[in-house]
């Protein structure tokens, strides 16, 4: 392990005015979005969504320092035969890739998933090194709730079992020259409120981070892929964004050490206005150890899905969305966004 090269892909991925793309919907979330749309999910679609996207060149190359794939785009090639990591290369974006395989049910713990696939993980990371990744991502999912058997979730056990994996799956990446996100997601789908979102996420980010450390990864070689301290969708007391940044910058200082390089959110169901606001207010708190940045899937790709449509005639629509969104990201990891702005046209 080069702890060197792997500290300089991190830096690069959370790079000041850059974030990263998700572009690592499975296959039955990704149907679900064409569905939406109307268009049917064939590999050709899918391919030509994501081709579309990788080929905006402003966006690429001035506002995403890194895109996520899903293990059927790495090997895909574009319709004029380059292969989609090289497009994503030439843009001066890094290629990364989703190593975990889903979730299944926790033995013992009703109603609470354990993410899997870490069997064959170091196989298949030197394949996905040679076709180009650089950086790998693996989410773990932690719910807030009542439990199906009514006791109150996440449970102790569902935490640790999630953070064991997730540090293990880093150690596999590190040593295969390939920089780990590492993503623990406190989910946002229920009806709690701020508080106990925090109380939960610092929970888990301590939990992950003392696995991570007696699996002796190297944290200035990862990023970090966390929620934001926020209230459940549910919850009929919704936090203001003030208070999301202030209590998330807070959360994070207590839970996160600063040999860290950056942190990526997730955006996690939120609005695409909302999830660019609340990176916005964090970032001028000011005087953080780490860089503050974005890893978002739908927040920045349900505009552009919508202006495409599936029609050849509207890619040039669907790039133009991508590259405002990318754009309102890039200017909130600075925190220069003004909600104004999204009133011009995209």
């Amino acid at each position: 392990m080069n702890l060197a090269d792997l500290n300089k892909v991190a830096r690069a991925m959370v790079a000041p005015g850059k974030g990263i793309l998700a572009a690592d919907e499975s296959s039955g979330t990704i149907k679900k979005r064409f569905d939406a749309i109307q268009v049917e999910s064939t590999e050709e679609t899918r391919r030509d969504y994501r081709e579309m996207l990788f080929r905006s060149t402003e966006a690429m190359s001035k506002h995403v320092s890194g895109v996520i794939l899903y293990d059927e785009t790495i090997w895909q090639n574009a319709k004029d035969g380059t292969p989609l990591v090289k497009l994503i290369e030439q843009s001066g974006a890094i290629p990364g890739i989703k190593v975990d395989e889903g979730t299944q049910a926790l033995p013992q713990c009703p109603g609470e998933l354990v993410t899997v696939g870490l069997d064959r993980l170091a196989e298949r990371l030197k394949k996905y090194y040679e076709r180009g990744a650089r950086f790998a991502k693996w989410r773990a999912v932690i719910d807030i709730g009542a439990g199906t058997d009514g006791r109150g979730i996440p449970s102790m056990t569902a935490i640790s079992v999630n953070a064991h994996a997730l540090a293990r799956y880093a150690a596999l990446c590190q040593a295969a020259q390939i920089v780990p996100i590492v993503e623990p997601e406190v989910l946002m789908d229920g009806d709690h409120d701020i508080d106990r979102c925090y109380d939960v996420t610092q929970r888990v980010l301590n939990k992950t981070f003392q696995e991570l450390r007696v699996q002796r990864v190297e944290l200035e070689g990862m990023v970090l892929k966390p929620n934001m301290a926020i209230s459940g969708k549910k919850c009929p007391k919704q936090a203001s964004v003030d208070e999301v940044a202030e209590k998330t910058v807070r959360m994070l200082k207590a839970c996160v050490p600063a040999a860290v390089p950056g942190i990526a959110f997730l955006s996690g169901g939120q609005s695409d206005e909302d999830a660019t606001a609340h990176l916005n207010a964090m970032n001028r708190i000011g005087n953080l150890p780490w860089r503050l940045t974005f890893s978002y899937g739908r927040a920045l790709q349900a505009a552009p899905l919508k202006a495409w449509s599936g029609r050849p005639e509207n890619i040039a629509a669907g790039q133009r969305a991508f590259t405002h969104r990318a754009r309102m990201n890039a200017l909130a990891t600075k925190g220069e966004w003004e909600a104004g702005l999204e009133k011009k046209v995209a």
